[in-house]
């Protein structure tokens, strides 16, 4: 599954060096550590960029050896880190977390880091005029007044060649001071918003497609994701819903963040709306396959013919480690 010549994709929004327990066991009797990195916006990048998808991404890590971790690490996944900004006197973010196929308990450790130092200055990162979607999320918001201003301010910019797409992915530790309202104010600004049905309930009271449309008039395209049953899209007073993948899953975490790089490719390739949901679930499958939360992109001769399948096809599809 490859989307080549669709455009540039800049992901912006904090990156932390996360620490996975490399033996099973209680997490405080666990002596041995696996460190990597993690963030919803980085992640998406990545996966673009596994897609074929030329994705800068864009942030602040500290001056210090996770910093310089979370940008290796990314890099190396072909992402352009070149926007990222070294900051010398905040640290890089951590966080800490079971894996698990039930789910992923999560200790953060990103007060004062130096992504929540970002502010409307960061635009200038972003080059907005050679890409043709930017993608930001609920989780930068929360970070710090500043980068509330840099999320409002971009999301004020006029679109010219390029649209916003918004994930949600609602985060209740970070909003315990802020007041989450906002989000419902900066959804409304972007072009295309995502959304579990589980969190949109949490966040604004109701996970109905319907319902969450009345909330949310601004954006061109709504998806709502319901989790292991499917996903719908609103779209030009249209609705399409097409059912997930049944999938062998090793750990849930990074599936949503692989689900919107499937479906943004395929929505800047001008593909048909059931074919941008599968392509979503499809690159949320590699993710659900492993522990990681950027997996091994699933073999073309899996994708390619399970894109374009027949509905009984599909829905008898099984993917498994």
């Amino acid at each position: 599954m490859r989307f080549e010549h669709v455009g540039g994709v800049v992901c912006l929004g904090e990156t932390m060096v996360m620490m996975v327990p490399a033996e099973p066991g209680p997490v405080h009797l666990v002596r041995t550590w696996h460190r990597a990195v993690g963030g919803a916006e980085s992640n998406v990048a990545c996966h673009l960029a596994r897609l074929g998808v030329r994705s800068p991404w864009v942030s602040a890590v500290g001056d210090d050896s996770f910093g310089l971790a979370v940008l290796d690490t990314v890099g190396r996944f072909g992402v352009d880190v070149s926007g990222v900004r070294i900051d010398a006197t905040r640290p890089t973010g951590l966080y800490v977390k079971e894996a698990s196929p039930h789910g992923s308990p999560v200790r953060y450790y990103r007060s004062g880091s130096a992504a929540s130092g970002m502010g409307p200055e960061m635009i200038d990162h972003l080059d907005l005029g050679t890409v043709k979607l930017v993608h930001l999320s609920g989780i930068t918001p929360a970070l710090s007044d500043s980068c509330l201003a840099l999320m409002r301010e971009l999301l004020r910019q006029p679109r010219r060649g390029f649209r916003i797409s918004f994930d949600l992915n609602w985060r209740p530790a970070l909003w315990a001071d802020r007041d989450p309202r906002v989000l419902r104010e900066l959804a409304d600004m972007a072009d295309v918003v995502l959304a579990g049905a589980d969190e949109a309930e949490l966040v604004w009271g109701t996970g109905d497609p319907a319902r969450l449309r009345q909330l949310l008039p601004g954006p061109a395209s709504l998806v709502v994701k319901h989790g292991p049953d499917g996903a719908t899209l609103l779209e030009g007073g249209s609705s399409y819903f097409e059912p997930a993948l049944k999938v062998e899953v090793v750990e849930p975490v990074g599936a949503g963040d692989a689900f919107a790089a499937g479906f943004l490719a395929a929505t800047l390739a001008g593909e048909a709306p059931p074919v941008r949901l599968r392509a979503g679930h499809l690159q949320a499958a590699s993710a659900l396959l492993t522990a990681e939360d950027v997996g091994d992109p699933l073999p073309d001769d899996v994708t390619e013919p399970l894109l374009r399948a027949d509905p009984q096809t599909w829905a008898s599809a099984r993917l498994e480690v």
